[in-house]
């Protein structure tokens, strides 16, 4: 990780809602934008109380799944598996004993819900396909863009698990690569409760490793002359509630976890180019009732 913290350039939409030269620029050679202010205080408490619905809605029992990316064991449930396009509450790893009872209040248990919120929630889809983000990822580059993937993650206080280095077109994957994130700040992220930290240009070594579906079954596939993330390079992204983080499906980001007594609920996007192919052997599959729609 970085020795000495460096502040990151920010960076805030034009008055016609779009970005200048000098940020896409940025884009280009970083594949990271902070974009202050995307959000008003009052959305990110619409999308906090519509999160906070669907897990007082949501019933623990034998199907839920931890979810945790130093244990690969969620890979191996249909639970996962099968949320692609489907809403499913996952649980933090620190909040359930060795039998699977939770240990701790189920409003505090939630690693992340996932996978399809922006099209099977009224609230996430409203936010999720506004005109303005539509009209941002077409300026970034993405040609004929589909929301594939959306996610609200908690880092609950005290136990919200660490996020390792990965690439999003890990998960993903493109031919050619085409996946952009959206990150959303729902509340203000800094060192202490688990902020990012990502490996600003390093996007341009490609990835490392593909999780994909082999012999039957998910696995994590390394790249064989893949070049090693230069973690030196670590940059921290503590933003204030409201900030958009754009990510390049390539660029190596990280999260450690979260030892404080506050949350740091974070929405996700992941956009995808229609004219780029996606795999079948992909994890995240859709079923022919509930196709990618157009980002209009």
């Amino acid at each position: 990780m970085a020795t000495q913290l460096v502040e990151f350039p920010r960076t805030a939409l034009n008055k016609l809602g779009g970005l200048d030269g000098d940020a896409l620029t940025h884009w280009q050679a970083s594949g990271c934008l902070v974009i202050e202010e995307f959000m008003t205080v009052s959305e990110c408490q619409v999308l906090k109380h519509a999160a906070d619905r669907l897990v007082d809605e949501f019933e623990p029992n034998e199907a839920a799944t931890i979810f945790s990316t130093r244990d690969a064991r969620h890979a191996k449930s249909e639970y996962f598996e099968t949320s692609g396009d489907k809403i499913r509450c996952f649980l933090e790893e620190d909040a359930v004993d060795d039998a699977g009872r939770l240990i701790v209040p189920k409003s505090q248990a939630i690693n992340k819900i996932g996978h399809a919120l922006h099209d099977l929630d009224p609230v996430f889809e409203r936010f999720s396909y506004q005109p303005l983000l539509a009209t941002l990822t077409k300026q970034l580059g993405l040609s004929d863009p589909l929301l594939l993937q959306s996610m609200l993650i908690f880092k609950q206080p005290s136990i919200g698990g660490e996020v390792t280095w990965h690439q999003d077109g890990t998960f993903l994957f493109t031919e050619p690569q085409s996946v952009i994130g959206f990150w959303f700040a729902l509340e203000d992220a800094t060192l202490e409760n688990g902020c990012l930290w990502i490996l600003p240009g390093q996007h341009d070594r490609g990835l490392r490793s593909r999780f994909m579906r082999q012999d039957g079954s998910l696995q994590m596939v390394d790249y064989p002359n893949a070049r090693d993330f230069d973690e030196s390079k670590a940059v921290p992204l503590e933003v204030p509630a409201g900030t958009l983080v754009v990510l390049h499906g390539s660029l190596p980001h990280y999260s450690a976890p979260n030892l404080s007594q506050k949350s740091r609920y974070a929405y996700t996007l992941h956009a995808i180019s229609a004219s780029a192919a996606y795999p079948e052997s992909n994890w995240l599959q859709r079923g022919s009732h509930l196709p990618l729609r157009p980002w209009i």
